[in-house]
Parts: C-alpha cells; structure tokens; sequence
C-alpha cells in the first residue's frame, strides 16, 4: 500500500447515504474511492456509509460480500485486511421498498442517532426517482440547510425533461447544496488543463484563433453498450457522452481564465462557453455532422457483433458514434473549428484532446518534405501524458532535414505515486462543499439547449445512420460527399 499522505484539512463528520447502493456504480466506483481516501488518510472524521437499497434479506450478507468485491478489486495493491475490515464496518445497508416516510422510517431512525453529522445523499438510481426521493427525504424531516445531494448523469433526455427533475428537487435542496457530478472533470489530466493554460504564458498567449488551427476531441470506446443496453438505446452517443462528457472538455479548453479560483466564477465562465456554441441548423447539421450504428466486425482479431445484435432490437435507430463540427462564436475562438467524435466499438481505445496550430508564416527551410503543425496532445486515458510535437533538426551533414519530435510529459515516470480516481477527487469535493468541479444548473441548460439544436436538426434534416464495421475509425472512410471529409481528414488516428 503506497504511504499515506498527511492531510492538515479537517472535515466535518459526514453520513453519506448512497441511493441505488448495492447498484454497479456503487461497488465499482462509490465505496472503492471512499476507501482511497479513507487509507490514504484523508477521511480523518467520523463518518457512515449507508446504501439504501430496493432489496430486502440482503442485510446480513452485504459487509460480507463487499469484503470480498473490495479485496479482489485491489488484488494489484497492498491490500491491508485489518483496514479493510475498518472500513467496512462504516458500510451499512438499509432496505427501503419505497421513497416514502414509511419506507425511510429505518434510515431516519438510523441518522437520527448521528444528529449533528452534516447528511450526504448521492442518488445512484435513474433521473426519474430522484424527484420522488427527494419529496420523501424533506417530508421525512431528513433535509436540512448542511444536507448535500449529489446526482449522477444522465440528468433527463431533453431539456424540458432536465429542468422538471431540477424544479422538483429544488423544492427540497437548494442550487447551492446540489453536485451534479461528471467524473470527467474529476480525471488527473482534465484537472492539469487549468494549470497548462492558466500557469504557463507560453500557451496562454498562443491559446486563440490567431494561433489555433482547430481543436479535436476524441473519446473512442473499443467496448460496445455491454450490460447498458437498456439505457443506451434511449440515449445514444450524444446524450451519453457529448452532452455531457465533451461539452465539459471544451469548456475547460476554451473558456476564458476566471478572476478567481472559486466554484461560481469557474462555472460561469463555462457557461459563457456553452452559450457561445454555434447552434445547427436544418443546412449545417448536413455536413457539419456524422451520426452512425456499428455492424458487425473484429477488435484485436476477436469478432464482435453488431449494434443490433448486442441490443437484440433489430429496428433501433440509435447512433453509437457521432462526430461534430462546431465553432465557439467569440472573440478568442473566431472560425477555428472543434471536432468532437466519439463512438464505440472503435479500433482502440483512448481519450484525448489536440490542439493543432498553424502554420508557420514563412518555411525558411527548402525541402520537399512537408512542415507539420506544432499540436499540443493531451491525452486523457489511457496511459496519461501531454505531449508537444515540434519540428526539429535531424542531426547530420546534408542541409536542413527535419521531422517532428514529442517532448512528453508522461505522468507515470513523472510523479512516483498513486493518481487517484475521478471520483475520489469528486466525493471528497463534495464532503469539503467545493462545487468548482460539478455543473450548475445554468450549465446544465445551455448544454441541453446546444444539443437540441443538434437533435431537433437531425429529425428535421432526416439524417440518418452512418453504418460503420466494429473494429474501424468509425464512419468518415465510408462517407462519399466531399463536403463532409472532414471527418476522415481531420481524425488524429492511432
């Protein structure tokens, strides 16, 4: 186990009340970033973890088989048992049938016993029972002005459906205690976009229109929709990742430095962003957009099925992969085109962001070579790094023969200790209160009002389905219309 740090903050003892709390994302991620923090020594309070859960008779076995999830998850570290039997003992499990004063009646009888805790609730369910939830919680008398709730994505299918779940839980929590939680933006490397642009005047000074070519980026996913299937055929791969997900990636790139590191000056600037995004249209979306459904095909020589076949719903319509081509409209960002893609069942995995410069005026160097743009690559996972490509020199006699050459910045060789996990980062924000990291509402609506610019233009257009074989770059090889190259030129392939 990687030695603890010292953490000086002191936090205020907490009772974190998962809803959805035997679900996947609760064992996966939730209680394992929690233990983190808890052996790194962060977690220096007192504390409960309380899942609530739907079924019943699980109680006397749920420590038991969480025992056993977290040391198989952590079979590559130094696992320690005696803390891991620490930890588990502030895991409890509570059935409640119902979101009703009757169905918490045992969670309320529970926190009643820790009055002066400040209350937690992360809603690990789907966006439709958090409405109801949180009615229950207030009529329960468990909500007070200390209480946070933390509410995982996917927040509605629309706007009009996002800002109804909004109107419902703000009768019971204020905007101030609601983390509506990206772990995108808890990500090392996202985190470091701050500091790259914020700490260095050498990009800060290039980082504009004068400067900037384009900007691409890329979340390609080799997995298909796995156990998702239900959900993923509802939402696609715009809502799933772009709304969300992307959007938040080019805010960070593009938004412009707040005048202090503080939660509301940070979201307010992303906004501004969000509400700077040209808007498609019936025209645009024809050749500013790819939307497409993988068949089937290979990954690393094993055959996969296609889309349909892995949903079995052979008439579906829903797209796994989408590239766009889309411009900030201000003063920084003027005609300098971003391209968003991400689709599933690619060649490869890999997350990335890159920031292609122009060219140089004048190429005082004769050669029939051709001179590649500076990029600056930021790539997010896997194996983190940032990467500058230049042009340099190849040593030797014979003239000016040149090539470019990556100064890396590899996190690995760089930092000799543990990168923690997005959520860890994001569930310890919360405890603290620090929102820097989680969407405010006014976010949350111009993204949904971006993206419906996009859906509304795609019915309007009827656009349709790209088909693209599992296991390729997606759908830009097979597209014939000149108009729409971009797709296939502009991909910085692996």
């Amino acid at each position: 186990m990687a030695k603890a740090r010292k953490h000086t903050e002191q936090f205020k003892n907490f009772n974190l009340v998962v809803f959805g709390g035997t679900g996947d994302l609760a064992l996966r991620k939730i209680y394992p970033a929690l233990y983190q923090r808890f052996i790194d020594g962060q977690l220096n309070c007192e504390y409960n973890i309380v899942a609530v859960s739907r079924k019943s008779g699980y109680e006397s076995i749920f420590q038991e088989q969480f025992t056993t999830f977290l040391t198989q998850s952590l079979k590559n570290e130094k696992g320690n048992s005696a803390e891991i039997k620490t930890f588990v003992s502030k895991l409890h499990l509570i059935t409640a049938e119902e979101p009703s004063p009757k169905g918490y009646k045992t969670l309320k009888e529970f926190l009643g016993r820790f009055k002066d805790y400040q209350n937690i609730f992360y809603y690990s369910t789907p966006s439709s029972a958090f409405g109801a939830i949180s009615e229950a919680l207030k009529a329960s008398g468990l909500t007070n002005d200390r209480s946070k709730v933390v509410l995982e994505k996917p927040l509605g299918h629309s706007l009009q459906s996002s800002n109804a779940i909004n109107d419902q839980i703000t009768k019971t929590f204020k905007e101030s205690q609601i983390y509506r939680i990206d772990h995108y933006l808890g990500k090392e490397t996202v985190q470091n976009l701050m500091v790259l642009r914020f700490a260095n005047n050498l990009f800060e000074r290039a980082w504009n229109s004068e400067n900037i070519d384009s900007i691409q980026i890329t979340v390609a996913e080799s997995l298909g929709v796995e156990k998702r299937a239900g959900y993923y055929d509802q939402s696609g791969a715009l809502l799933d990742m772009v709304q969300n997900h992307l959007l938040q990636l080019v805010c960070l790139v593009a938004m412009e430095p707040p005048y202090v590191l503080e939660a509301n000056e940070v979201r307010n600037e992303k906004v501004k962003i969000l509400r700077s995004l040209r808007p498609f249209t019936k025209h645009s979306i024809k050749t500013e957009s790819i939307k497409g459904q993988y068949t089937r095909g290979s990954i690393d020589d094993v055959k996969v099925s296609s889309y349909l076949e892995d949903i079995d719903k052979y008439e579906s319509k829903t797209e796994t992969f989408v590239a766009l081509k889309t411009y900030v409209d201000n003063w920084r960002w003027k005609n300098v085109p971003f391209y968003i893609r991400t689709g599933k069942r690619m060649k490869t995995r890999y997350s990335e962001i890159v920031i292609n410069f122009k060219e140089v005026k004048h190429n005082l160097f004769p050669s029939k070579e051709r001179m590649n743009n500076n990029k600056l690559i930021i790539r997010l996972q896997p194996e983190e790094r940032i990467e500058l490509i230049q042009m340099t020199k190849v040593p030797g006699p014979g003239g000016y023969r040149y090539k470019p050459i990556a100064l890396k910045l590899d996190y690995i060789d760089s930092f000799d200790e543990r990168f923690p996990e997005a959520y860890e980062r994001l569930i310890i924000d919360v405890v603290r209160g620090n929102q820097t990291l989680f969407m405010s509402q006014d976010e949350l609506v111009a993204a949904w009002t971006w993206i419906e610019s996009i859906t509304n233009s795609w019915k309007n257009a009827g656009t349709k389905n790209v088909l693209y074989e599992a296991g390729s770059w997606g759908p830009g090889d097979q597209i014939l219309n000149e108009d729409e190259s971009w797709v296939t030129k502009s991909w910085n392939k692996k």
